[in-house]
């Protein structure tokens, strides 16, 4: 093989502009070993417009490849020692988006559907007799290029309108987390989201999985602090018809996220013996289901969520240290209102068009906004979304006002009870049955809204109950001031 030959009609500088004057011109790279076919080819193309770079020895590729305005690659099969099938397995890894158009003397028609199902755009044959076949297929190879970059362009785009309207907030904080978002949109690696109760963990997880690769998959949730540890495992991997009494059947979460995102909230709740077979199986890339004697593969990409302290968890030996590493590829922190309060106009008007299109409110009083900004939102965006849509049913005109804002819990305070701090021995276990019961209590005998108080996953609330043996003899009323006669934990 001789040198290669590098040549371009027009400086590289310039392609940019100039690749958009006129359609079908772009910049095209011939790879070749023979001199009298590569200017030839440069004749033929520079003619008809196109951006022309010749290269006689196919190890220049890797620099040439780095040119992000290469649109077409016309690649010579036959070069000596060097099998272009493995250079055109080459291109079409490094660089997937170029159009490539394979050369040979040697043509067949086996050798032709070979090289397309390898990728290629299109065939031609030595000697280029038809010049004009050889101008329009370079022609035609650009503006698939260009389609498929103005495609991707597009998505993007619309990605980003997506990942925008969703994530509401102008704050530093929150554009933080939004450049962090758009900085995985090519990626898949596992994620983390940490982050109080309420600040958005499941919008962020949706927004990594909408932008990402896997976007047309799909997305499926699961709140591991709400499942009983009785049935997780089946729930996330599945079970065959009789695998146990009343099985009938179930592919599991997993299965479903094939393809797509599986996302686990709260993954600090779950059981010891289900995060190991939660390992094995983000490690296999397989799920064995209940009672299947063979495991099942399984393609999917992991985003988790916690309000918990992961780190600490695997410190006390409450998380597994492999499994958290295995989740723990790449951290998002989503912020506490508290620490965007410069955020609560926008979201404010955000809820408003999503829960006052069939009212009269169309706006708020400087008051409204003021008594929001003094409010400490230990519940974060999930409470002001709360406030607001309570504000909209309590409005009398087209106008929110201060006075529409029901109190918070911590202002309306808690009714003397036999348990107050002061009244409590110096013991922790005291302590904690006293927040149970004061959870309880505020959230009306509702478990998971105690729960979600508390900051805890629902199957942790109720083993914590069953520790201080609440709720297990007598109705909640009985024990805990303010839940009605007939209330219940629910």
């Amino acid at each position: 093989m001789g040198h290669s030959m590098p040549h371009s009609s027009v400086p590289s500088k310039d392609s940019g502009r100039l690749r958009s004057r006129a359609k079908g011109v772009g910049r095209v790279l011939v790879v070749d070993d023979e001199p009298l076919l590569l200017r030839s080819m440069r004749r033929i193309l520079e003619a008809d417009g196109q951006q022309v770079i010749l290269a006689s020895d196919p190890g220049d590729l890797d620099a040439l490849l780095d040119d992000a305005t290469l649109d077409v690659v016309l690649l010579d099969l036959f070069m000596g020692a060097v099998n272009g099938l493995d250079v055109l397995d080459r291109l079409k890894r490094d660089r997937p988006e170029v159009e490539v158009v394979v050369m040979t003397g040697q043509a067949s028609v086996q050798s032709a559907v070979g090289c397309m199902r390898r990728g290629a755009f299109d065939y031609l044959e030595k000697p280029f007799d038809d010049v004009l076949r050889v101008r329009s297929t370079v022609r035609k190879a650009v503006d698939r290029r260009r389609l498929l970059r103005r495609n991707r362009e597009l998505e993007e785009e619309l990605r980003g309108r997506d990942l925008r309207s969703g994530l509401v907030g102008s704050s530093p904080a929150m554009r933080d987390v939004e450049r962090r978002i758009r900085s995985l949109r090519h990626n898949e690696s596992s994620v983390v989201i940490l982050g109080d109760s309420g600040t958005g963990k499941e919008l962020a997880a949706r927004l990594l999985h909408a932008t990402s690769p896997r976007g047309q998959g799909a997305f499926v949730p699961v709140d591991c602090g709400a499942l009983p540890e009785s049935i997780i495992e089946s729930e996330l991997f599945g079970h065959e018809k009789g695998a146990f009494t009343d099985a009938v059947g179930a592919e599991g979460l997993f299965r479903r996220a094939d393809g797509g995102t599986l996302f686990l909230d709260e993954v600090g709740e779950l059981p010891p013996a289900v995060q190991a077979k939660l390992l094995r199986a983000l490690q296999q890339r397989e799920v064995r289901p209940l009672g299947a004697s063979q495991a099942i593969p399984v393609d999917i990409r992991v985003v988790s969520a916690t309000h918990r302290d992961l780190q600490a968890m695997v410190a006390e030996g409450s998380f597994r240290a492999d499994l958290y590493y295995r989740l723990d590829v790449v951290r998002l922190e989503m912020p506490p209102l508290r620490e965007r309060l410069s955020d609560i106009p926008l979201l404010v008007q955000h809820f408003l068009a999503k829960h006052a299109s069939d009212s009269p409110v169309v706006s708020v009083e400087d008051e409204f906004l003021d008594a929001l900004a003094n409010r400490d939102w230990p519940g974060n965006v999930r409470e002001l979304e709360n406030v607001i849509e309570s504000a909209i049913a309590l409005s009398a005109g087209p106008q929110l006002r201060g006075a529409d804002i029901q109190p918070s819990a911590a202002a309306l305070g808690s009714s003397p009870s036999n348990d107050g701090p002061d009244r409590l021995p110096l013991s922790l276990d005291a302590y904690e049955r006293s927040a149970l019961v004061r959870a309880l209590r505020e959230a009306d005998g509702d478990a998971t809204a105690a729960a979600r108080r508390l900051r805890i996953g629902r199957s942790t609330f109720y083993r914590k109950l069953v520790k201080h043996g609440i709720g297990k003899q007598e109705p909640v009323a009985s024990r805990v001031p303010g839940v009605s006669a007939r209330g219940s934990i629910r």
